[in-house]
């Protein structure tokens, strides 16, 4: 088993994060390598990678906001982001499909909600797709209803875990 760490991204990641993105996400669901930089620029905290063996192998990365609402598309560049808001809006939670799995999303999902509960946030809300419902409720997320989204020109439901 390679050894996993855990840290905050930094600007030089940006790359090697939208590499992975664009490999894990389907269509016009992947964000933008300019998306991906604000994200790390503007809240480090919200933005978690893992490494295995000091590789980049996957991240998540959030924003937070008082009011949730989940299909808003401003709020994937962070606008309307407050980083002292309670409520967590998870953007993407990705592994590199060489990497997955592995349980290295479980991994990175543990990781995360542990450092959102020492932040003192409240909530953690997510998209996903219909395939990924069950995933998310194993990790103890709860389903909310189909989202009225359609990133991607795709169907999502959004989950929420109250902490």
């Amino acid at each position: 088993m390679p050894a996993l760490t855990f840290r905050n991204a930094l600007p030089a990641d940006a790359a090697r994060c939208f590499e992975i993105e664009t490999t894990a996400y389907e269509g016009d669901e992947a964000a933008t390598l300019e998306k991906i930089a604000t994200r790390i620029a503007l809240y480090p905290e919200g933005f978690l990678i893992l490494e295995a063996d000091g590789a980049v192998v996957g991240f998540i990365n959030c924003g937070c906001a008082y009011d949730v609402v989940m299909s808003d598309e401003a709020f994937k560049e962070l606008v309307g982001h407050s980083p002292e808001a309670p409520n967590v809006v998870i953007m993407s939670v990705v592994v590199d499909p060489a990497h997955q799995g592995k349980g290295y999303a479980k991994a990175l999902m543990t990781e995360f909600v542990q450092r959102m509960c020492d932040l003192g946030k409240h909530t953690i809300h997510l998209m996903c797709k219909e395939q990924h419902v069950e995933l998310y409720a194993r990790m103890g997320y709860a389903y909310v209803k189909p989202s009225p989204s359609d990133h991607g020109g795709m169907a999502w439901h959004e989950m929420v875990m109250v902490l």
